[in-house]
């Protein structure tokens, strides 16, 4: 018996696509609504990874329409829909905006008149900008954002009061936000105004904190993605990944299938409104790190290049402190990090990637996006 059908906004797309999955074998009807935008989608048919059980109907988020005949019967919404990429949101800003902040609008809008029972909308570790530090004395402390000087003179690490150094720590969902790019701004946006609409009409409303996600399905010819689909798109093409700053900066890389089942946890709890939660492996490994394990794992003898470039926009480390998801949600992180690479290149074995990241790059540098 179903569960209900269930409207994912942008469910074509990496993450949705295994959100889909995974609801369908709960015993959900999923109905995906997808733009199939050409970064992400070279093909404007229908992806093969989508499970044919989907009900794929295309149109734009922005468009009234489009969304009122997707709300149709649906039950609950996961909204994914949104442009990705904190370089690319600061001069494509027009567009970041648009489908961000008035899709996002559009949609509650349409809810209005289609209430559902339930709204999940994915939010972003980048609206912490920094994550959460502690000072040498071991109290939590809120590192100030970087400025075009420090990072000019490639002093990458923040620093506390007189200067003092600092330690990243796992950072929890009370450390307050700290908006460094376009895309932060709209990924806030999002969040806010759907936990808001929830509250004024009471419906059930969850907001989840991804950190970086990868896995199988990544759109490896868009070089504003996940790190990790930009770094196999390098070495697909025998090219070195190439990395801002030293190297040394931290993250916290989180299996596609780990934020699957926490979007179907959330589903099994109704009793949570205006809940913030961040969705991560709660653990961190630097970027360097990860360039070079990918690489072995693919059987690539390629050293990444440490460009000492850096994005104006881009936070130094950030990784999640999971305890509440573990808490409200039951959420366990299950692949670890090894594993979900080895799951990555399995997938990576035959595919082809237009290697267009330095084409990006272009483009920041000509715009004064880097230092």
């Amino acid at each position: 018996m179903s569960k209900g059908r269930i409207l994912i906004t942008g469910g074509a797309g990496f993450i949705g696509s295994h959100v889909a999955h995974e609801l369908l074998e709960r015993g959900y009807r999923v109905r995906a609504l997808d733009t199939l935008i050409s970064q992400v989608h070279p093909s404007s048919a229908s992806p093969t990874y989508l499970a044919p059980d989907v009900e794929l109907s295309v149109g734009d988020v922005r468009d009234p329409h489009a969304v009122r005949r997707a709300l149709i019967d649906v039950d609950r919404v996961i909204h994914l829909a949104a442009r990705v990429g904190v370089g690319q949101s600061m001069y494509e800003i027009g567009e970041y905006v648009s489908v961000n902040s008035l899709g996002t609008a559009t949609l509650l809008q349409a809810l209005l008149d289609r209430p559902v029972e339930q709204i999940v909308v994915a939010s972003s570790m980048s609206v912490y900008g920094e994550g959460m530090y502690t000072d040498a004395d071991g109290r939590p402390a809120v590192a100030p954002e970087r400025n075009r000087e420090q990072l000019a003179a490639q002093h990458w690490e923040p620093r506390g009061a007189e200067g003092r150094a600092l330690t990243p720590v796992p950072t929890p969902e009370t450390k307050p936000p700290s908006l460094a790019s376009i895309y932060a701004l709209n990924k806030f946006e999002q969040e806010r105004s759907t936990l808001l609409f929830g509250q004024a009409y009471e419906i059930p409303t969850v907001a989840l904190r991804f950190f970086n996600v990868y896995g199988p399905n990544q759109a490896l010819s868009n070089p504003y993605t996940g790190v990790l689909a930009i770094f196999a798109s390098r070495l697909l093409n025998d090219k070195p990944p190439m990395i801002f700053e030293d190297g040394r900066q931290r993250r916290d890389f989180v299996s596609v299938s780990d934020v699957a089942t926490a979007c179907a946890l959330v589903l099994e709890h109704t009793e949570l409104a205006s809940e913030v939660i961040n969705v991560g492996s709660g653990t961190s490994v630097s970027v360097s790190e990860i360039a070079r394990r990918l690489a072995r794992i693919l059987g690539k003898d390629i050293e990444p290049e440490v460009t000492g470039e850096c994005r104006l926009g881009d936070i130094r480390h950030c990784f999640a402190d999971v305890g509440k998801a573990r808490t409200l949600l039951g959420f366990e992180p299950a692949v670890c990090l090894e594993d979900g690479m080895r799951e990555l290149a399995e997938w990576l074995e035959g595919q082809v990637a237009d290697d267009l990241v330095d084409r990006a790059r272009a483009e920041l540098r000509q715009r004064g996006l880097t230092v």
